[in-house]
């Protein structure tokens, strides 16, 4: 769906009853027939089939559900050009070698005018788009789509088939952005920051002391030997690990965990539940973390973690739990860890 087309072309079943080849002409009506159906079922992303021919800045909508033309006011005869005018930006996320970090190209409007050939080719190369669109409603109000399709060229017409489906992420988006804006996110790891941690022992401390939870628990993750990360492979080598090791916690957690980054190469757990779920999460953690290979300029770097977790429900009467006292008791156990002799989890 990449924009934008200065005019429109008409819409409807422009492939269907025009002058195209037979095999362009039977695969429109098969994802007419498909998007159809899945349309009366009420799905929650959005469907579309879109077409565009070759070297041409025009683009049309062979379908779109009823949903994305009442978003943006208009019939489907209207909607690239009404699609292009409320787009304010396009945003693409990609991992960036050898650190494996994700990139975020963001792409303005006026930008998208002046480069539609090269995107148009690159989603023509590669078969599929996934992009995130920023899209103006009002003056006041945006909206942000996920955009996911797969490409289809018919040589012999010189057409482009887009089969796409957007996903509203607004609240998403929203939360990134304000996130970043108030630097609650570590830029290296992409994993909340210590002042997270802050408000959310403040948070289940208060659910804890009034009964709304029956417990939880609150874990200090350390990785064993950083320095030594750092001395034998340097401090760009050390990042690569702090990063990776950040996407290997968070594949673990499941809904009611948590994993951010303390400081340094220290990192937080949280997790609602008991001392024994808390064990488990833990456990969880450090044999991901032991059995993920860390690969940094083709030299492997071994890597694992000693935690140090307890519930709070063995400090004493609710009403006296700090935030402190979990923090200290956390931190005491994962140096115990350490001294039993690293890569283990410490729960008293």
């Amino acid at each position: 769906m990449d924009q934008p087309p200065l005019n429109t072309a008409p819409a409807g079943q422009r492939i269907v009853d025009g002058n195209f080849s037979q095999h362009l002409t039977r695969r429109v009506r098969e994802r007419l027939a498909e998007l159809r159906a899945f349309s009366q079922i009420n799905p929650p992303v959005i469907p579309y089939l879109c077409a565009w021919q070759q070297h041409d800045k025009v683009i049309w909508y062979e379908f779109a559900g009823e949903g994305f033309c009442s978003l943006l006011g208009c019939d489907c005869q209207g909607l690239a050009e009404a699609m292009r005018e409320a787009i304010v930006d396009r945003r693409v996320y990609r991992y960036v070698d050898p650190e494996h970090r994700v990139e975020e190209k963001i792409t303005t409007r006026d930008e998208l005018q002046g480069a539609w050939r090269g995107l148009r080719q690159e989603v023509e190369r590669s078969g599929s788009l996934e992009a995130i669109y920023k899209v103006r409603l009002s003056e006041d109000k945006h909206l942000w789509l996920k955009d996911q399709a797969s490409i289809e060229l018919f040589a012999e017409d010189g057409v482009c088939l887009s089969t796409g489906f957007l996903t509203d992420v607004s609240k998403e988006m929203e939360l990134k952005d304000l996130f970043e804006k108030i630097g609650y996110i570590d830029e290296l790891t992409k994993l909340p920051k210590r002042s997270i941690l802050d408000r959310m022992l403040e948070v289940n401390i208060g659910n804890f002391q009034r009964s709304n939870i029956a417990d939880f628990v609150m874990m200090m993750i350390d990785v064993d030997h950083f320095k030594q990360v750092n001395d034998n492979h340097g401090h760009l080598a050390g990042d690569y690990v702090l990063a990776n090791l950040a996407e290997v916690m968070t594949a673990t957690t499941r809904k009611q965990d948590e994993i951010g980054r303390y400081g340094g190469e220290e990192f937080y757990g949280f997790t609602i539940g008991d001392i024994e779920l808390g064990i488990n999460f833990a456990e969880r953690l450090r044999k991901n973390v032991e059995r993920s290979r860390f690969v940094y300029q083709g030299q492997n770097i071994p890597v694992t973690i000693s935690i140090g977790l307890v519930a709070a429900s063995e400090l004493g009467e609710p009403r006296n739990l700090t935030a402190d006292q979990l923090i200290f008791t956390a931190d005491k156990r994962l140096y115990a860890a350490k001294h039993a002799g690293r890569n283990q989890v410490a729960s008293k």
